[in-house]
């Protein structure tokens, strides 16, 4: 049976609005981007990620027939609405996007907090690693009584911890 590949290239995180508030690099070799790239790449993710979420598409809900009479003497027909696919999940924009060399994962959190990870395509499921990495940030930024929500993230303990743990799964 062949091992899975777990090649981690990148992480982006980028705070609701849009701002770039961390980014780490995890192998060597990779084609470098400047800082002003990196802000770039992620505001036009968070635009991105607004717009596919707000274009997500609605379907039409089956109602039973009615008709209603109006005031004229005519006939109606029956109001007919809309619901998204799954009513009971909230709609959530671009979660990924893979070409023949990366896959992109975007993990979005309840408060707004986007955290893109860049892989091998032949990873097999991020989300346990996208899990791990959120926990680590909420253990070692959120935690941190010197860090300031949504500024730039400066933590050396998140930073030695994260490097260790994807260190320690390949």
């Amino acid at each position: 049976m062949p091992t899975p590949i777990w090649a981690v290239f990148s992480l982006i995180i980028i705070n609701k609005a849009g701002g770039l508030i961390y980014q780490r690099e995890f192998q060597a070799g990779l084609r470098k981007l400047s800082t002003n790239d990196y802000l770039v790449l992620a505001g036009t993710f968070h635009g991105v990620h607004a717009i596919t979420r707000s274009i997500t598409p609605k379907i039409p809900i089956s109602q039973p027939a009615q008709s209603t009479t109006t005031s004229t003497g005519t006939t109606a027909p029956a109001a007919s609405g809309y619901s998204y696919p799954n009513p009971g999940v909230p709609v959530s924009g671009l979660d990924y996007l893979e070409t023949d060399k990366f896959r992109l994962t975007c993990f979005q959190t309840l408060t707004g907090t986007k955290f893109l990870l860049f892989t091998d395509p032949l990873t097999g499921s991020v989300d346990g690693i996208i899990q791990k990495i959120y926990e680590l940030y909420a253990d070692f930024v959120m935690k941190n009584p010197f860090y300031q929500i949504e500024m730039p993230v400066r933590c050396e303990a998140f930073d030695r911890h994260l490097g260790a743990w994807l260190r320690g799964r390949t």
